[in-house]
This record gives C-alpha cells, sequence and structure tokens, in this order.
C-alpha cells in the first residue's frame, strides 16, 4: 500500500508546493488533464499524489485518510479541535504565510490592546444593550485566543465573504481575518491590536496521526523526510 500524499489542487499554493518539493529532487506533478485529482511522482517510491482542496486536507488528515497533506497551519488549527494529537507539523514549507489577527475601527484611538477591547467590549454592552459583534471565518481560532486573554462580552458572527468590509456594513464592531500586509485593512479603516496577532499562518506539511502507518509506509516516510531535509 503506497504512502498517500494531498496537496492542493490549484492556484498559487499548488504551484509554491511543487516548487518545493522539486527544489530537493522530487517531481509532483498531475497524472493526465487539468481535470483529473491524481498526480505523479518521481524521486522516491511507494508515494501516491492526491491533488484536492487545501481546505478538506484538515478533514481527510484527522480522518486518517491520506498520510501527509500540505495546506494552511491555520486551516489545521481552526478545523480540527486538538489539532496535534491528529496531526503532527512535518516541515514549515517558508510560504503562503498570512496572520490571522484581531483588528477594530481605527478611530477607536483609546483601544489599542486586547485589556482595552475587553473594556470597550463591557462599555458596549452597556450603552447599546447587546454584546461587540466580531465578525469572522476562523471561529474556534478566536474564540480560544480571547478566552485566553480575559475578553468577554463579544459575539462572533459568521463572515463567509469579505470580513474586512463587515464593520463598514454595520453588520459588525470588529474583525478577526488573515491578512498578509494589511493593506485591505487599512483601506476599510481598520488597525490590528498590538497584541491581536492569534497565529501567524504559513503552508506546512503535516503528517497525520490516524492514517494506517504500516512497515511500508513508515519507511517511505523515513526515505521522503531525509530526501526533503526535515
Amino acid at each position: 500500500m503506497s504512502l498517500k500524499l494531498a496537496i492542493p489542487s490549484k492556484g498559487r499554493l499548488m504551484e509554491k508546493t511543487l516548487d518545493w518539493f522539486g527544489a530537493r529532487g522530487i517531481t509532483l506533478r498531475k497524472a493526465g488533464s487539468e481535470r483529473e485529482y491524481a498526480g505523479v511522482v518521481e524521486g522516491v517510491e511507494g508515494v501516491e499524489l492526491v491533488l484536492m482542496s487545501a481546505g478538506e486536507m484538515p478533514r481527510d488528515l484527522g480522518s486518517g485518510r491520506i498520510h501527509l497533506g500540505v495546506t494552511g497551519s491555520d486551516v489545521v488549527r481552526e478545523r480540527l479541535a486538538n489539532w496535534d494529537q491528529q496531526v503532527r507539523a512535518v516541515a514549515p514549507m517558508g510560504f503562503g504565510g498570512a496572520d490571522l489577527v484581531i483588528a477594530v475601527p481605527r478611530g477607536w484611538v483609546d483601544v489599542d490592546t486586547l485589556d482595552d477591547l475587553d473594556a470597550a467590549a463591557a462599555r458596549f454592552r452597556r450603552t447599546h444593550g447587546h454584546r461587540l459583534r466580531i465578525a469572522t471565518k476562523y471561529h474556534r481560532l478566536t474564540r480560544e485566543f480571547l478566552r485566553e486573554h480575559g475578553v468577554a462580552d463579544y459575539a462572533l458572527v459568521d463572515s463567509q465573504g469579505a470580513t474586512e468590509g463587515t464593520v463598514k456594513n454595520e453588520t459588525a464592531e470588529a474583525i478577526s481575518d488573515i491578512t498578509s500586509t494589511g493593506e485591505t485593512l487599512r483601506a476599510n479603516g481598520l488597525k490590528v491590536l498590538s497584541d491581536g496577532l492569534i497565529h501567524a499562518s504559513q503552508a506546512t506539511l503535516f503528517k497525520s496521526r490516524a492514517a494506517p502507518w504500516g512497515e511500508a509506509q513508515r519507511a517511505t516516510l523515513k526515505l521522503l523526510e531525509e530526501r526533503l531535509g526535515v
């Protein structure tokens, strides 16, 4: 039985992944047409290449359907409870970097830290009669982060569109979102709290703890790690 390696099926993340493996002497390529979601691995024996959405990868890593997968560390932490018990980070890959942050309106001149946000949330509830709303796609990570830092009196609201626009649209008072340069936040009149970094994400090669790791798969993994230098 082969070791199943999953990589993103399209976009810049796929291209960077191919480059990363290629620079280490392992060629990954699609098996046939652009519509096919299987591939070929050259440079190490016993590896089966699978192409899938980066967003689907945490589920298949957690269930053990694949042995290895390349996806963002933020996605794994958000979609897998107790993620480090379900997967192991084999290698950070040095691309796909973005920060998950808490951002508030730039006009909130007296709110610069999480303690400030906690105080502002309490004032907001007293004034408006409901909790301060924080729009996000990252409910688990945001909730855990705010709990660890003692922020209360807020409500997370789901954002499936442009999270940065929710404050201007008056559907939220603050946001928790991914940013790489901060330009979109600034364009929407937002600022990142000085201690508001939740997670610095990057593309990472993950190993599933639930996959069937027989003698052949373990031997292939050892060889692959040696070739990759991890």
